[in-house]
Formats: structure tokens, C-alpha cells, sequence
């Protein structure tokens, strides 16, 4: 992966010290620690799915069969309308 951007960012001394810390403890360079984070905190890909749940979420309310074998068939019966 090749690296193009530079960000600044100003830290407090407790989280300082940690990154310090931990990256002597691996034996990597703090970069590596922040650039991880990243990708814990913010997933590559989190798009698609965050929008999928936005869909789910805006979606118009409807009645659900309280019989899960009901509830079954209808999805059945949209399903084979579909394909």
C-alpha cells in the first residue's frame, strides 16, 4: 500500500504515552498504531452496510403473520415471484 497522504493531528501526554508505549512494546512506528485504529473504528467497505441499514431502517412499516410457518410462506411466495 503506498502512502500519499499526511494528516497532523495534536495529542494529549496520556495518549501519547500510550501509543509510545505500545508501539516500542511491537516494535513498530506510531503511524502504524493510528493507521490501525483507523481501520478498526472505520472499516474498509462500512459504506455498503451502513447504507443497507439506513434502507432497513427507512422502510415503510407492514404486517407481519404472527404464525412463523405463515410468515415462512410469504416469503416463499415473494421469493418465487421473483425468480
Amino acid at each position: 500500500m503506498l502512502l500519499t497522504r499526511r494528516l497532523h493531528v495534536l495529542l494529549d501526554e496520556s495518549r501519547w504515552h500510550r501509543l509510545e508505549t505500545e508501539a516500542g512494546r511491537r516494535g513498530v512506528a506510531m503511524a502504524v498504531l493510528v493507521r490501525e485504529a483507523i481501520d478498526v473504528a472505520y472499516p474498509a467497505g462500512d459504506d455498503d452496510r451502513r447504507a443497507a441499514a439506513d434502507d432497513i431502517l427507512a422502510a415503510v412499516p407492514m404486517e407481519v403473520p404472527d404464525d412463523p410457518a405463515d410468515l415462512k410462506r410469504e416469503i416463499a411466495d415473494t421469493r418465487s415471484r421473483w425468480g
